[in-house]
């Protein structure tokens, strides 16, 4: 896959190779945090049973984002060269699995993911730098997201 780059041919050069490596490295680093930060999500959770039959978890509207988010990376994530062809699709069924929402909630969470997937899709054809910037703050507000919700309501 090619990745554009901005500017002139000066551009692509050993220090811009350098810089790339780096943030590769750095975004798989935040990769790896978001991944725990999920995986931690779903052994919290099942702690934050839902009181009512039916009723919405206080934490939905972050768990609603949250999915939207891993399908926005199921998307993009492949696009720019992440070897993650399931990963994101894969969390997210974890995530289902975990919170074993009913038909109407799980059909949510669902829309949610495709949401995030489709609005990606019709965005980038191509890896830009803007995908890349997208993807990596992605990874940054998912793994977020994940501790916050985990921290708040994962000892009730």
């Amino acid at each position: 896959m090619q990745i554009e780059a901005p500017g002139p041919a000066f551009a692509r050069g050993p220090l811009t190779l350098a810089l790339r490596q780096r943030t590769t490295a750095a975004m798989n680093r935040v990769l790896r945090s978001a991944l725990g930060a999920v995986l931690l999500l779903g052994l919290a959770l099942p702690a934050t049973a839902q009181t009512t039959q039916g009723a919405a978890p206080p934490y939905e509207g972050d768990l609603l984002r949250l999915a939207e988010i891993l399908g926005a990376l199921h998307y993009i994530r492949p696009l720019c060269g992440a070897a993650e062809a399931t990963r994101w699709r894969d969390e997210m069924a974890g995530l289902l699995d975990v919170e074993a929402p009913s038909g109407d909630r799980r059909g949510q969470l669902i829309a949610a993911f495709n949401n995030g997937y489709e609005s990606y899709k019709q965005v980038y054809r191509t890896c830009t730098p803007s995908a890349e910037l997208a993807s990596q703050r992605y990874l940054e507000t998912g793994a977020k997201l994940s501790r916050d919700i985990a921290a708040r309501y994962g000892s009730n």
